[in-house]
């Protein structure tokens, strides 16, 4: 791989869009990342098994599985199968598996053929998986309303061709049963070599084994390269953390792929929250790539620090082509300045795949993937009173999601903005958003504190354009049914919103929904928003009584319509006015 001198971040990001613009993502026509993958649903598969679902109320696992449907493998012998449609080396089965009586998850198998030929056994686990009870949620299965039904595996250095048939079968027959909800296959690129310029942390004492404990040789090998002004390189293996990596301004972390270096953490460990896998940026010109961070959270709680990568008053630097599972969050970053996260896929976490938060500005989410997560697939918080996220200092806003890819989240949104200025969602595909909108736009989160003279309410004009949005619009936990596009007005009032060129089908419950929260936490309306070419078909899939537009009883304001195809438009509030035109 060749590796650009060290030049100034601005520099280098001027000189990648000249040299790659017509590659780059936010260059591309259609929505949504770009997907290397091939994915391949269980209940479309030649099966011995048991199809369920559809099914759209919460807390069944039908509900939570792409398409609201799946196949259960629960004898000995049980199988999916399909054809491949072209080369693989590399899989990603989405499973699910019963909990124990106490929690803690259960153990099975299923066996790998390929054309027929035993390949191998994989091992499955549902300890990563299952939660129960009201948000944060427990891990106790007597809590009852269970959610967070699947988990993934990775399967590499496979042999796959182009028309080879592919069987997952359960062959024990005192193990319990199993779900498969999808399957994907890809071809991986072989690993990365290592950059001229690059200090590789196998000279500093790493084992690259999984089993020993690599963090002080990581440590120092940062510490060497910022000296030297070199890159740190991490080959292909797996590299066990068991503290934070603190990253201060002018750092390069480069891995060999983010299927072939992977940082993991330890298990014995990783109750205590200060011995996870973190990586910390807390400088400028800091920028990770091509490798993978596998957690082993299996709780969620909200008085912890988010692992994962965090970005804590960063600016100019960039995360690429990082593979995060099992983590709280995937990209976490709170005032932040000038950032690229693009490539991503955040994968089975406990909670937001990136979130944007506090005084976050002019920052890039692009053709990131999320999966599994258990909050916002996307979301950009302005929150000036969580966690104790004080010091803002850029004004929020400028931020951009866009050709990203969200589904299957176990909780919360797809896309969701929550206040700042002028902030885009673009060319974005959500679906499968069971739990709640496909896009979000709220005032539900306090984005003001008088005594630091903060505020960071929506202002400016908030842009959603070129989105599709399919099979949104779940029950949410706190709320109820949501619509596949909500525009809240909880606390606050939303000025200047524009949503054009969106699609919306096959929503749950209603398309698109204008909402206040019956008036108790404060006034709120909506005011120059528009909606223009927004079109939304095929609504009320999971309950009845739906509807293409609906304005809440106690939402105030208005909106316009232009050239947009809404069937079924239902305004229920006399301070609301719907014009078209």
């Amino acid at each position: 791989m060749t590796m650009f001198p060290r030049i100034p971040y601005a520099g280098l990001i001027r000189a990648f869009l000249i040299l790659s613009a017509g590659n780059l993502p936010g260059a591309r026509g259609d929505a949504g990342a770009a997907i290397p993958w091939i994915t391949y649903e269980a209940e479309t598969m030649r099966t011995t098994g048991t199809v369920l679902g559809p099914q759209f109320a919460p807390f069944h696992v039908e509900t939570e599985s792409s398409g609201q449907r799946c196949v259960k493998l629960a004898a000995a012998g049980e199988f999916v199968e399909f054809r491949a449609s072209s080369e693989a080396n590399a899989m990603v089965i989405r499973f699910n598996l019963p909990d124990s009586d106490r929690g803690g998850g259960t153990n099975s198998a299923l066996e790998l053929f390929i054309n027929g030929k035993s390949i191998r056994t994989l091992d499955l686990s549902s300890h990563f998986s299952l939660l129960y009870g009201n948000y944060p949620f427990s891990n106790d299965p007597g809590k009852g309303k269970p959610r967070n039904f699947y988990d993934e595996l990775r399967v590499k250095n496979l042999t796959v061709a182009k028309g080879d048939v592919i069987r997952l079968q359960k062959s024990a027959a005192d193990t319990p049963a199993c779900i498969v909800d999808l399957v994907d296959l890809e071809k991986v690129a072989p690993p990365l070599n290592q950059p001229a310029n690059a200090l590789s942390v196998l000279d500093f004492g790493a084992a690259g084994n999984g089993e020993v404990d690599d963090t002080d040789a990581l440590i120092r090998c940062i510490a060497e390269a910022k000296k030297q002004h070199r890159i740190c390189w991490v080959p292909a293996g797996d590299f066990k953390l068991t503290r934070d990596i603190l990253l201060p301004s002018a750092v390069t972390i480069q891995g060999a792929g983010m299927w072939h270096t992977t940082f993991v953490g330890d298990d014995k460990l990783y109750g205590h929250a200060d011995r996870r896998v973190r990586f910390k940026l807390s400088g400028s010109d800091i920028h990770l790539a091509d490798f993978s961070i596998l957690g082993k959270l299996n709780y969620r709680n909200d008085d912890e620090p988010n692992d994962g990568v965090l970005g804590a008053g960063c600016a100019d630097s960039t995360v690429s082509r990082i593979w995060i599972e099992h983590t709280k969050t995937g990209a976490w970053i709170y005032n932040g300045t000038n950032l690229v996260i693009e490539g991503c896929r955040f994968r089975d976490l406990l909670a937001d795949g990136v979130n944007l938060c506090t005084g976050t500005n002019g920052t890039i989410v692009q053709n990131c993937s999320t999966r599994g997560t258990g909050d916002d697939c996307f979301a950009i918080w302005p929150t000036v009173s969580d966690q104790g996220y004080v010091g803002q200092i850029p004004q929020p806003g400028n931020n951009i999601i866009r050709h990203c890819t969200g589904e299957l989240p176990f909780l919360a949104n797809g896309g969701a903005v929550y206040g700042g200025a002028g902030n885009r969602i673009e060319d974005c595909i959500f679906s499968n958003i069971t739990a709640g909108c496909g896009i979000l736009i709220s005032t539900t989160f306090p984005t003001s504190d008088e005594r630091r003279k903060i505020d960071n309410n929506f202002s400016g004009t908030t842009v959603v354009s070129g989105c599709r949005l399919i099979r949104c619009g779940g029950y949410d936990h706190d709320w109820g049914w949501r619509g596949s596009f909500q525009i809240c007005l909880d606390r606050r009032n939303i000025a200047g919103l524009t949503i054009r060129d969106v699609e919306i089908k096959d929503s749950l419950s209603d398309g698109l929904t204008v909402i206040a929260r019956d008036g108790t936490k404060g006034p709120g309306a909506l005011s120059n928003a528009r909606l223009d070419n927004v079109r939304i078909s095929n609504f009320g899939l999971g309950t009845e009584g739906r509807h293409g537009l609906l304005i809440g009883k106690d939402a105030a304001g208005s909106v316009t319509l232009i050239g947009s195809k809404i069937a079924d438009v239902q305004n229920n509030s006399a301070a609301f006015t719907v014009v078209t035109e």
